[in-house]
């Protein structure tokens, strides 16, 4: 009897996983679901934090909703990848939490891991360190930011957050969003954060990741159109030449001004004490699209690439595109380089050489129904266009005239969730070639689009009401190479 009472447990099992896999099958096959590009299974997503790499895995952490698919409850999600395209979703890292005592709740805003190598805050050898912004908050109302630490001991798999809490307050309800890692010509810990409503970034550096001494401040240049979140501060060389030139990029400013978000950077020099724009350098945007936003790097890349991820998305109108059971993606991870350009040095940028590895179908021709997934480099020539569509009336465009590049999302046909959706974006190439090469990534509703190797970048969603696309052209554009791309889940 017992025998047989074991079976039937085990066929009652067996038979109870039915349902979860049929359910795992559906998932990442919904309307508008990226198959390519990193999205949670479901709720909200936001900034990416915490990029880095140990022993053998890349760790995404990002601000995420455990409760829906709109913004709040911010706590940190977690997923790791073993080469930065195929993630593994794990348990929530660091769970937003309640103090009884004071009858407040504490949201786990932005911020950094590093991996502790030499055991400097006494938690383990290569113990993961997570500083992040506490945001205390009282009757849905923010009333003070400041830094805390979390730490691991098993590969980021389990949080505990450290007892004397915070390790950096100034006394300010917006002070946040710490980026942090080592500087090895002084053997110290450098940490960059914003006062984001006095447009300054501050540096802080310390011995042991408990104690920060403030060193420098950054002030009084760029583009302060909107509040400024999100810094980084990193070293990259420039093509051609054995200058090594500091990059501090910022979330915040957008080029068409303040209704929307984006990026800027500043190219300079980084002393350990304090950031200094070059004297002929003046603020320049990574993404001239309206859905790059709040990009860092990885800490302890294996092979010193600069590799950044971003979210896919604008807080204009981030609360109501039309997904579910989700909202939000990220970027295609992207490394970045200097190059000179004229008289200045810029930042280029291009997906990680990874991706080829998701290659799947190869793209013939042009003229034809395709995927709705999918990479393609083509020339344009002056006067051209590309259109990706599902009929004349639903449909995004891609067009090169008298040295402008565009991207136009407003003829398609699902852009009524929010008033300012609907745009198109441009940028100017410099010297007005007569041809470009355009390389584009699409992925149901996101495409990624980097101009002339990448030194202009365009990044936008779009909602088409269905995944597949037919591609016509306009004026001379030539294929040079396109191929599907298959899901990464």
């Amino acid at each position: 009897m017992r025998n047989y009472l074991l079976v039937f447990l085990l066929f009652c099992l067996a038979v109870s996983c039915i349902p979860s896999k049929e359910k795992e099958a559906k998932t990442y096959s919904e309307l508008y679901r990226p198959r390519y590009h990193f999205s949670p299974a479901k709720n909200w997503i936001n900034d990416p934090n915490g990029l880095v790499y140990l022993q053998g895995e890349y760790h995404l952490f990002y601000q995420y909703n455990p409760f829906g698919t709109t913004w709040g409850h911010m706590s940190w999600g977690h997923a790791v990848s073993t080469d930065l395209l195929h993630w593994t979703h794990l348990p929530v890292a660091l769970e937003e939490y309640a103090n009884p005592a004071t009858q407040d709740s504490t949201m786990i805003f932005s911020g950094t891991v590093v991996v502790d190598h030499a055991n400097s805050a006494g938690f383990g050898v290569d113990a993961m360190i997570a500083i992040y912004t506490s945001n205390v908050h009282k009757n849905g109302q923010g009333i003070a930011q400041h830094q805390s630490l979390a730490y691991s001991t098993d590969k980021g798999r389990t949080w505990k957050r450290y007892a004397n809490n915070p390790i950096l307050d100034i006394q300010r309800k917006d002070f946040r969003d710490p980026k942090v890692f080592w500087y090895e010509a002084t053997k110290k810990w450098v940490m960059a954060l914003v006062v984001p409503d006095l447009f300054k970034v501050q540096f802080y550096e310390s011995s042991n990741l408990l104690k920060w001494q403030l060193t420098g401040e950054f002030t009084g240049a760029g583009d302060t159109t909107r509040v400024w979140e999100c810094p980084d501060l990193y070293q990259v060389k420039v093509d051609g030449t054995n200058a090594m030139k500091w990059v501090l990029s910022l979330s915040g400013a957008h080029p068409q001004g303040s209704k929307f978000v984006g990026m800027q950077y500043f190219v300079g020099e980084f002393d350990g004490n304090t950031f200094r724009k070059d004297a002929n350098s003046e603020h320049q945007f990574l993404d001239y699209g309206k859905d790059f936003y709040a990009g860092i790097t990885f800490n302890d890349m294996p092979d010193q690439r600069t590799i950044m991820i971003g979210w896919l998305n604008n807080w204009t109108y981030a609360n109501q595109v039309p997904t579910h059971p989700w909202r939000g993606a990220m970027s295609l991870p992207r490394e970045l380089r200097l190059v000179k350009v004229e008289d200045k040095i810029q930042l280029v940028s291009n997906p990680i050489q990874e991706v080829t590895s998701l290659r799947q179908k190869e793209i013939e021709i042009l003229n034809q129904p395709g995927s709705g997934s999918f990479e393609m480099e083509i020339h344009m020539t002056d006067s051209s266009q590309l259109i990706l569509s599902q009929g004349a009336e639903d449909k995004i465009v891609l067009w090169y005239a008298n040295g402008q590049f565009t991207f136009d999302r407003t003829k398609s046909k699902n852009h009524s969730f929010q008033k300012d959706f609907s745009s198109v974006e441009s940028v100017l190439i410099a010297s007005k070639p007569s041809e470009i090469t355009v390389r584009f990534f699409v992925d149901q509703s996101v495409i990624e689009i980097f101009v002339n190797g990448g030194a202009y970048t365009i990044t936008d969603q779009f909602f088409l009401e269905s995944g597949k696309m037919t591609l016509q052209t306009v004026g001379v554009v030539k294929l040079q190479r396109g191929w599907e791309i298959g899901s990464i889940w």
